[in-house]
């Protein structure tokens, strides 16, 4: 059985990752009505990522004996800025996403939850990738930046994930 402050850190952050998925499609939208398709495409995949690590967290705290409590989620914004001002603001969320995941990390630690711990330590990981996969994009989009032909050479680029 799970205990009440790890269940409850746990259903905070279902709504965590379902509030990047509804961001990161938010964002998807603001590139495709930029024309940057490729970037849309991206940012599509990445709100069904986050999505999947929701529903990974509701499986372990319901295989775990717990009580889903699902909460409202706020809406995104629906302006973002240029390109490169949308993937700092994704570099900044997944910051604070990582933040919010050493907490829980903490919490499992010091209830002695193991098993939480453990379910835990794959998403300190991921967030490590998720870091470093977009600080990279960030860092080309920044060496290109927002106009000519290199920008819409990484468009064409980031439209490809999925299929590597």
């Amino acid at each position: 059985m799970i205990g009440k402050t790890m269940q409850e850190g746990l259903n905070a952050q279902i709504n965590h990752e379902q509030f990047s998925a509804q961001l990161y499609q938010a964002m998807s939208a603001h590139c495709w009505a930029m024309s940057f398709k490729g970037f849309a495409h991206w940012l599509r995949i990445q709100a069904s990522e986050e999505t999947a690590h929701a529903l990974k967290l509701v499986d372990f705290v319901l295989d775990r004996g717990g009580k889903l409590e699902l909460k409202p989620i706020p809406a995104p914004p629906t302006e973002f800025g240029g390109v490169i001002q949308v993937f700092e603001k994704v570099l900044e969320h997944e910051k604070e996403i990582t933040q919010k995941i050493h907490k829980l990390f903490e919490t499992a630690r010091s209830e002695r939850d193991y098993a939480s711990e453990l379910a835990l330590q794959w998403y300190v990981t991921e967030q490590v990738e998720e870091e470093a996969r977009v600080s990279e994009i960030v860092d080309h989009l920044n060496a290109v930046g927002d106009g000519g032909g290199a920008i819409w050479y990484l468009d064409s680029r980031m439209g490809k994930r999925g299929q590597e």
